[in-house]
């Protein structure tokens, strides 16, 4: 068996890729992983001025602090951002660098190389006028391929955690009856048993939401369960037996954050959690 030390990196980069999908991860963690080592590697090939490396040639220390200053700084970056493009790096864009790097060494069996991971803090939260518009082009902005349904469920909740201030845990549970956008004289979803005002726009994208929901539910047979963040499509069969038909079941959190994850990342290029939209304290 070849020595992936010793390989070419590229090479190296879609065997951790494989070895990843074979271990479960997600493919959108898989995907970003690789994208991030790509960029690792045609960071190092450019300035380096050379044409090839081995992996183990790649992962040095001095050609990763190089690699990571860029990044930080910004200049490894290929989209704009909310900030501009000459903005630093986000937060979690660099832990998720270094948690990459920590596989990537780890499947070369060279975890001496390991990196500390940086605190998992709120200091990515955005500031209200980027979190409205980051709400804003997640509601309006579809990429090529992208569910309909699945990214209006994402832009209503994270709506919802701006508006309110809870996490995608604490509003999983909510149900349709305990958002009342005829409230008057100001809409509102009530959160453990606490009244949120809701601003217009969170208004139109939860009208929205509940439109596509209603289409969905169309199809069940007896009556709708009434749980507000539902699958948008069914889920795969598993051993013989069908899954649910959406609707039946409640989307999982892990489900409503790997799509919010995707989409934030296909639209402005930034792996933002939803706590990102959360207001700053």
């Amino acid at each position: 068996m070849p020595n992936p030390r010793t390989a070419d990196a590229l090479a190296a980069i879609g065997s951790f890729m494989k070895a990843q999908q074979e271990a479960g991860y997600a493919n959108g963690t898989v995907r970003l992983r690789g994208t991030l080592l790509n960029e690792f590697l045609e960071h190092v090939l450019n300035e380096e001025k050379t044409s090839s490396l081995t992996a183990e040639e790649l992962v040095a220390p001095k050609r990763t602090d190089s690699w990571l200053d860029a990044a930080d700084a910004g200049e490894t970056r290929r989209r704009n951002t909310l900030t501009g493009p000459d903005a630093a790096a986000a937060h979690d864009s660099q832990r998720a660098r270094i948690q990459t790097y920590n596989a990537f060494v780890d499947h070369l069996s060279l975890s001496g190389l390991h990196r500390p991971y940086p605190a998992s803090g709120h200091s990515d939260r955005l500031e209200p006028e980027q979190a409205d518009k980051l709400l804003r082009t997640l509601a309006v902005r579809r990429p090529t391929g992208a569910n309909a349904a699945t990214a209006i469920r994402t832009a209503a909740v994270a709506a919802l955690v701006a508006a309110t201030g809870h996490s995608v845990p604490q509003l999983h549970h909510l149900n349709v009856t305990d958002v009342d956008l005829e409230h008057r004289p100001v809409p509102i979803v009530t959160v453990a048993e606490f009244d949120h005002l809701l601003d217009k726009h969170t208004v139109e994208i939860l009208r929205r939401w509940l439109d596509v929901r209603a289409g969905i539910t169309k199809a069940l047979e007896g009556s709708d369960p009434g749980y507000l963040w539902i699958p948008t499509k069914p889920g795969r069969e598993r051993a013989g037996v069908q899954p649910p038909k959406p609707g039946l079941t409640r989307a999982a959190v892990r489900t409503l954050h790997a799509a919010h994850r995707n989409l934030v990342i296909q639209t402005v290029g930034v792996p933002l959690r939803p706590y990102a939209l959360l207001p700053r304290r």
